[in-house]
């Protein structure tokens, strides 16, 4: 599958980070489905992507957006609980829960169902792409990539786009070409077997530890350790405060 042919985008998984992605796709023209387990689920994507803190009714209201650009990205996504939905997209893109266990379960699902030239793209924010494929067929694992998103997806410019030594020099193209025409800077990551965790990550993990030892050896307090990253990085937030995350809108 090589960039130029990619038109329709299929989400598996929504929410606030499925629709976030969603939706910057839909803004950069491409139609989009997303497919969840409920109509409740779906009705929560379709709130985050419309009428959310950053969903595209308020982009309009702060100038972000056009009116006329809002409203044809909103009927570019449509919605379903069936599966069979994504059978046609050129690339789904996975945003489930953050268990390895149950992301290799619902690609191996999929895999028969999906055309067989589409790639299959994980948003996971850590696990090593190459144990995620292990549900899905051997003629899929080439096409079978990281896209990993930060939240909230239509503000943050974030894409790590995590490549494995499967991966087809398409598909990779693909899948960084895909981030920039979604306005995101596209960081390129080998996959690294018995790691967690890429560059984001596992960055602010090596620091956040280091930021505990300080704290924990007496050598200068949380407040004051929280204070110097956010005033002397300009870090929105550090180690110890009160923090945004998946789900919260920070």
């Amino acid at each position: 599958m090589k960039f130029e042919d990619v038109k329709t985008i299929g989400c598996l998984g929504g929410g606030i980070m499925g629709g976030g992605i969603a939706q910057v796709f839909a803004i950069a023209g491409y139609d989009v489905i997303v497919r969840d387990i409920s109509d409740d689920a779906i009705n929560a994507t379709r709130h985050a992507i419309c009428d959310s803190k950053w969903g595209v009714k308020r982009a309009v209201e702060r100038g972000k957006l056009a009116f006329d650009d809002a409203l044809a990205a909103m009927e570019r996504v449509s919605y379903t609980t069936d599966v069979a939905g994504l059978k046609d997209v050129d690339i789904v893109i996975e945003a489930i829960p953050e268990k390895l266990e149950l992301k290799q379960q619902v690609f191996g699902e999929i895999d028969s169902v999906v055309k067989p030239e589409a790639i299959f793209a994980s948003n996971t924010s850590g696990f090593c792409i190459q144990d995620i494929a292990q549900g899905v067929s051997d003629a899929r694992k080439p096409k079978f990539i990281g896209m990993h998103f930060s939240n909230p997806v239509p503000t943050m410019r974030m894409l790590e786009v995590i490549y494995t030594p499967e991966n087809t020099d398409e598909v990779i193209d693909a899948a960084k070409r895909l981030g920039e025409a979604a306005g995101k800077a596209v960081s390129m990551v080998k996959d690294t077997p018995g790691t967690y965790g890429f560059l984001l990550n596992r960055i602010f993990g090596a620091a956040a530890r280091e930021a505990r030892l300080i704290a924990e050896q007496g050598i200068a307090s949380k407040e004051d350790i929280d204070k110097a990253m956010i005033t002397g990085r300009n870090w929105p937030s550090a180690f110890f405060g009160s923090r945004g995350g998946i789900g919260k809108e920070w």
